[in-house]
């Protein structure tokens, strides 16, 4: 079954200047702006060790406490947004968002293909795979790093559908359930326009959070 999130406690420290200047004299120096939103509060604009916190979030995890200086208590955060560089390269600005453990959430998750497809045996052959994530809900403390379909026995011409897929218990899949998620074409044929559009709509930017009033600044670190 696929790995769930264990929780890492990341630290920070409050920055009281936001906007791209000192967003980038902190990530030379080492640091990574971040903005914590929820429950109520104020957005409150923070710094992050890059190094660090970098690690964990290319490792897939989303649930994290964070130990703010100068608080008392540690929050319990979910991890929103990823902000890259222009070219796509490196990290430079998170979004998190405070949760409580028991409460439910919509996450984004990647789909892991496993298994040796059949299909791929023949001449010719390849494997698509529209779909690379999916669009789930369920408790933070049951938020997977990945949702595994096996494709051993995927042929030629042959598809899996997400209504095909098991899910693990407790998480509800907001995607359409007759999505594509893995096909294998012989090099001559053409998707289907199904697939082709499936594909498409997998291509598209992800757009996690709304902008906040008074954010604009913070928005182009």
């Amino acid at each position: 079954s696929p790995a769930m999130n264990k929780t890492a406690t990341l630290t920070a420290k409050r920055r009281e200047r936001v906007g791209s200047r000192y967003a980038r004299r902190i990530r030379e120096s080492g640091g990574l702006p971040a903005v914590l939103y929820g429950h109520g509060a104020d957005p409150l604009a923070l710094t992050l060790d890059l190094r660090d916190t970098v690690r964990h979030v290319l490792a897939g995890e989303k649930v994290f406490g964070l130990a703010v200086e100068g608080e008392s208590a540690e929050a319990t955060v979910l991890l929103k947004d990823i902000q890259y560089d222009f070219l796509g390269d490196s990290i430079i600005h998170l979004d998190f968002a405070r949760v409580d453990l028991d409460e439910e959430v919509e996450v984004h998750v990647p789909v892991h293909l496993v298994g040796d497809a059949v299909g791929l045996k023949s001449a010719g052959s390849v494997l698509l795979h529209p779909i690379t994530e999916l669009t789930i809900r369920c408790k933070v403390t049951s938020i997977p790093d990945f949702i595994e379909v096996n494709i051993a026995d995927l042929d030629v011409g042959h598809s899996i559908h997400l209504r095909e897929v098991t899910i693990p218990a407790g998480i509800e899949v907001l995607d359409d359930p007759e999505a594509v998620l893995a096909t294998i074409h012989t090099k001559t044929e053409e998707p289907t326009a199904e697939e082709t559009a499936v594909a498409g709509e997998g291509a598209e930017p992800e757009v996690i959070r709304e902008k906040k009033d008074g954010d604009d600044e913070d928005a182009k670190e």
